[in-house]
């Protein structure tokens, strides 16, 4: 048992048992993920996601590495962006979302290098990336500033890391957003997935993520010299965008 402690949701964990629990989470949603995200978001994701793949600053023939990156939607967008010159990898800690990832992308016809890693340590080398994104994940990891150093280490001078994530809502609406994440949340997991346990944890692990100027500050005492952040949909989710000089 660690002597370090962390959060999985509300609850204070070992530190060493958190991976276990948050695999957990994810080996149950996996096979209702996209259907769970359309639901909840009320198909808001796409939009946030269309927004990240279009805003990067990507060329043809640049390389990407995709972090958490689930069913492969952000993987397929940089892919079109990067042309077949480029190089795109879809990695996920996580073998079951990896798994309807890559196959999700294969039944599309594109076929891309896949690799079941940690964060908090990448499998690859340094300064080779020309970007790095994480979408929906930062705030599932336990020690999100080793992992943040990791994206840092693994791009390329003049790289660019894209963090889009839950974030803190607009305090007008944090009320009714509150009423829908507690009550909302967990009953469309009962109802959809068969799993209000892991929609529970979806709900407090947002609240427990650092807001965004705190996410701001982290991403710059690793290293970038350079980090902004747009809010989108009234704060409920922020893309940080981190550039490495």
């Amino acid at each position: 048992m660690s002597d370090h402690k962390t959060h999985f949701g509300y609850q204070t964990v070992d530190e060493d048992e958190k991976a276990g629990r948050v695999a957990g989470v994810f080996h149950s949603v996996a096979k209702n993920y996209d259907v769970m995200n359309d639901v909840m978001s009320g198909g808001l994701h796409r939009v946030w996601k269309h927004f990240t793949i279009t805003t990067a600053p990507l060329r043809k023939g640049d390389r990407v590495l995709d972090i958490a990156g689930g069913s492969g939607d952000l993987s397929r967008g940089w892919a079109k962006r990067v042309g077949r010159s480029g190089e795109v990898w879809l990695t996920d800690i996580n073998s079951s979302m990896l798994t309807v990832g890559r196959d999700r992308l294969l039944n599309e016809g594109l076929a891309l290098p896949v690799a079941l890693c940690d964060a908090e340590k990448l499998p690859f080398p340094d300064n080779y990336f020309n970007l790095v994104s994480v979408s929906f994940g930062l705030r599932n990891m336990t020690h999100k500033e080793v992992a943040l150093a990791e994206m840092y280490r693994v791009l390329q001078p003049g790289g660019t890391l894209l963090v889009l994530e839950f974030s803190h809502v607009f305090k007008p609406l944090k009320p009714i957003y509150d009423l829908y994440s507690f009550k909302m949340l967990p009953l469309m997991g009962k109802l959809i997935a068969k799993d209000a346990d892991s929609y529970q944890y979806l709900a407090e692990s947002i609240r427990m993520h650092p807001d965004q100027e705190t996410l701001r500050q982290m991403m710059l005492d690793v290293g970038f010299d350079s980090v902004n952040y747009h809010n989108l949909t009234a704060g409920v989710v922020a893309l940080h965008k981190g550039v490495k000089f």
